[in-house]
């Protein structure tokens, strides 16, 4: 059985939850409490704590009673009772001694918990279960096509079904109220159940649905925090932070929640700051206050005109400050302190692993091209004429003999060497019709091919009358 704080709603496979219901491929540990007293041995005449936690989707939790004495563990399905009446399928999370603390957290009283656990949930249960997660992701987009036939201006978030497939709960977010009187009516029509609408923040809707933060990991709201407080744009400006919306703002669009994480820290820090520094007079002129790192207690100050910043620490600051409340004015800043940069250390990774680069597949292509064009060279001519040089001494068997009479030409008049008998060609007859070359003398004004144009009478070089359109005259047979 799946575990039923499933960020996705339709409960995932036996292999992705642990023994706590919190499930390792949905991503849905959401809120999960670490039970330190479970390996601890109770006393003999200790009677259990009679309260239960049980989760639900999203990060809704909620205790119920344990009238019946039912062994339960973390992890285990459960049916429990409800407020409109049937039943709900959830997960138990705490059980013990545990619980009555998590209470007192939550400032929660034993005499509010009116509701309790009905049985384990039994395999009919959870086929039911599953069923109804399985419509949530298509009521909550008929639902939403239904409200922008009725301009609504609302964005609905999330469905949950009840176990028992008797009731949905539509969360929603709206900048203001909303009557969606007929929208109920229409979904009722087409969903055939009872619908509750429960309005939402920003925030509330991204613990929610969760997602991956700027910094890489889950959200804060989605994981462990439990309560929201409101942040202002002052954090950002005590921290020294850029007042881009972009970057403060978070998933919901709202200012990020560690924004206040480390406020505290920077407004202890800021108590031994002095205030209204923002220039200080001297004879020399007034510097104007560049920097403050709070941290350290070094405050810069340039001179006006000059590039070059002066730090200061607090005690000299707070010192020039005084004096000018009494009317003198210091020649200078006085001595400047040296401040300490680390030297920026440069690391060298080795390649562990067995990672190819990035660049191999340009030095691969570097590569061929450098071989085709050492190919080409040497394979074209010599500018001396000379054929080009071989890479080796050619064996004796592949050799041919070139002392045979050369024609004028360059060919030779022998026949080629090591040529088959049957290949050769007689030419000393006429061909047949269909062939278009002659053996004897071809006829004035015959074309080699169909498509190629009539030969006509290349100039002579030797020729005097070269430039004119005269042949040369017929050679000697």
């Amino acid at each position: 059985m799946g575990c039923g704080s499933c960020s996705t709603g339709g409960g995932c496979s036996p292999a992705g939850c642990k023994s706590n219901g919190s499930c390792l491929t949905n991503g849905c540990s959401k809120l999960d409490v670490h039970d330190w007293l479970s390996h601890m041995d109770m006393p003999n005449n200790y009677k259990p704590f009679s309260i239960v936690e049980v989760k639900f989707k999203g990060s809704r939790k909620e205790f119920y009673h344990n009238n019946d004495n039912i062994y339960l563990e973390a992890g285990e399905l459960v049916a429990v009772e409800t407020t409109t009446g049937g039943y709900d399928i959830g997960h138990v999370s705490i059980t013990g001694e545990l619980v009555r603390m998590q209470m007192t957290k939550r400032h929660v009283k034993e005499a509010d918990v009116t509701k309790k656990i009905y049985r384990r949930a039994t395999p009919a249960d959870v086929d039911k279960w599953k069923m109804a997660k399985d419509l949530e992701w298509e009521t909550m987009h008929k639902s939403r096509t239904l409200a922008l036939e009725l301009k609504l201006s609302m964005k609905i978030s999330d469905v949950d079904y009840q176990g028992d497939k008797t009731k949905a709960t539509f969360y929603y977010t709206a900048e203001g109220r909303v009557d969606f009187r007929e929208l109920i009516k229409k979904m009722a029509e087409s969903f055939r159940i009872r619908i509750e609408m429960r309005q939402i923040g920003m925030r509330q809707e991204a613990s929610r649905l969760g997602g991956i933060g700027s910094c890489g990991r889950e959200l804060c709201c989605s994981t462990w925090l439990t309560d929201f407080k409101t942040v202002s744009t002052s954090a950002a400006r005590y921290q020294n932070l850029s007042l881009n919306t972009l970057k403060l703002a978070g998933q919901c669009g709202k200012l990020k929640c560690c924004l206040n994480y480390e406020l505290d820290t920077y407004m202890d820090a800021l108590k031994h700051i002095p205030d209204n520094v923002n220039f200080l007079k001297t004879e020399k002129g007034d510097a104007r206050l560049q920097k403050t790192d709070i941290f350290k207690k070094i405050m810069w100050f340039a001179y006006p005109r000059e590039e070059s910043w002066i730090p200061l620490p607090i005690s000299r600051v707070k010192e020039i400050q005084q004096m000018n409340r009494d009317g003198v004015l210091p020649e200078d800043l006085g001595e400047i302190i040296e401040v300490e940069t680390a030297p920026v250390k440069v690391l060298d990774y080795e390649n562990v692993v067995g990672q190819d680069s990035l660049t191999r597949l340009d030095e691969r292509r570097n590569n061929n091209k450098n071989k085709s064009k050492n190919k080409s060279r040497n394979k074209g001519p010599r500018p001396d004429g000379q054929a080009p040089a071989q890479a080796g001494p050619r064996p004796e068997g592949n050799r041919q003999q070139n002392n045979a009479p050369k024609r004028e030409g360059g060919q030779q008049a022998g026949p080629r060497p090591n040529r088959p008998e049957g290949n050769r060609q007689q030419n000393n007859g006429p061909k047949p019709e269909g062939n278009t070359q002659q053996a004897g003398p071809k006829p004035e004004g015959s074309n080699r091919g169909n498509n190629r144009k009539p030969n006509r009478p290349r100039p002579n070089p030797n020729n005097p009358n070269r430039n004119n359109n005269t042949p040369p005259p017929a050679r000697p047979e």
